[in-house]
C-alpha cells in the first residue's frame, strides 16, 4: 500500500474536524440526478426542536470545503445548524446539466441543496461566502428573496471586479492568465499564489510539499474549473449589475487582501446600500477565517446572532 502524501493526510485530518463538529457527508442528487452536490451538513434529526439558525458556508475558488472551512465550524456548529457545500466541479460536486457556468448557475444549485437538505420547507436560513463563494451568496440572496435567506456574509469579494482588476491582479501573480494565478500547476506557482493569498505566508514550504498540494487539490476537473472561471458575470454589464440587496449585509475584508485590494470594499459595502456595513479585520489578506479565525467568527457570530451573548 503506497503511503500516504501530506495533503492526503491533511485531507483526513480536516475531514475529521467536520465529523467531530456533528456534521455529517452527504452526496445530494438534484437535476433528476444530473446534478450532485457533496456537503456537510447538520443531522436531519436535529431539524427537530432545535432553536439554532441554519447557516449555509460557500468557500471560495481553490481547495474543497473541508479544507476552507476547517477554523470555523467547531465554533460555529454551536450556534448554527451548518449547510457547508463542495460548489459544483469542487471536491465531490459535479453536474451534467446544461447551462452556464457561472456564479448565478452555482447559486441555483446551492438553492436547491437548501430546499432538499432544510427542513421544514421555507426555514430562514443566514449564507456566508467567501472570495467567489461570495459571488455564490450574493445571487442566492437575490435568488431567494429575504423570504428565505436571512442574513448575508460576503467576505474577500470583489462583486465589482472588472478587466482592469485582473490584469492588476496578474501583474501582482507575475502570470497571463487569471486561471495561472487560481489554478497552480507547479509549485512555484503554488509559492506565488500562497503569497497573495496570506499576508504572512509560511517564510519557507518545501517544494516537495508544494508539488504534492497541487497535485492533491488542483488536478481534478480543470478543464471545467477554467470554464468557471471564464463564466463570471461580474464586470459584464450585460449579464450583471450590482444592486442593493434587501436583506441585512455584513462585507468582510482582510485589510491586505492582495487578490481583492481593500479599496474595491469601500465602494463594494456603498453599492449595496444602506443594509450593507463594512469590518475590515486587521494584519489578514484574502483568508482572513484561516489568519485570524477568531475575529473572523465572532465577526459572524455578532452580525448573524446580535446580543449581548454573540460572543464566541
Amino acid at each position: 500500500m503506497p503511503a500516504l502524501g501530506i495533503a492526503a493526510l491533511l485531507d483526513a485530518y480536516f475531514r475529521r474536524r467536520f465529523a467531530a463538529a456533528g456534521l455529517i457527508e452527504s452526496s445530494v442528487d438534484l437535476d433528476g440526478g444530473a446534478t450532485t452536490v457533496h456537503c456537510w451538513r447538520f443531522p436531519p434529526d436535529d431539524a427537530i426542536d432545535d432553536a439554532r439558525p441554519v447557516l449555509v458556508l460557500l468557500h471560495g475558488f481553490g481547495p474543497p470545503a473541508a479544507w476552507q472551512w476547517r477554523r470555523q465550524v467547531a465554533p460555529l456548529s454551536r450556534r448554527f445548524r451548518l449547510v457547508v457545500p463542495d460548489l459544483l466541479f469542487f471536491g465531490g460536486s459535479r453536474t451534467s446539466a446544461p447551462g452556464a457556468r457561472s456564479e448565478a448557475h452555482q447559486a441555483e444549485a446551492v438553492a436547491k441543496l437548501v430546499a432538499a437538505v432544510v427542513a421544514p420547507p421555507g426555514t430562514t436560513v443566514h449564507v456566508a461566502g467567501t472570495s467567489y463563494g461570495g459571488f455564490v451568496a450574493y445571487h442566492v440572496a437575490r435568488l431567494l428573496g429575504p423570504g428565505r435567506v436571512g442574513r448575508v456574509v460576503l467576505a474577500s469579494s470583489d462583486l465589482l471586479k472588472a478587466d482592469a482588476d485582473d490584469r492588476a491582479l496578474l501583474r501582482r501573480g507575475g502570470a497571463e492568465r487569471v486561471e495561472d494565478v487560481m489554478l497552480p500547476r507547479s509549485p512555484d506557482r503554488m509559492r506565488r499564489l500562497m503569497r497573495l493569498a496570506y499576508h504572512r505566508p509560511r517564510r519557507f514550504t518545501p517544494g516537495f510539499v508544494l508539488r504534492d498540494l497541487v497535485q492533491y487539490l488542483y488536478n481534478d476537473k480543470v478543464e471545467e474549473k477554467i470554464e468557471l472561471i471564464k463564466g463570471i458575470t461580474l464586470g459584464n454589464k450585460d449579464q450583471f449589475e450590482l444592486t442593493p440587496l434587501l436583506q441585512e449585509v455584513l462585507v468582510l475584508w482582510g485589510e491586505h487582501d492582495q487578490i481583492f485590494p481593500i479599496e474595491k470594499a469601500f465602494e463594494i459595502t456603498r453599492r449595496l446600500g444602506a443594509n450593507a456595513r463594512l469590518e475590515v479585520l486587521k494584519n489578514t489578506g484574502h483568508l482572513p477565517q484561516e489568519e485570524d479565525p477568531k475575529r473572523f467568527n465572532e465577526a459572524l457570530v455578532n452580525f448573524l446572532l446580535p446580543s449581548p451573548k454573540s460572543s464566541l
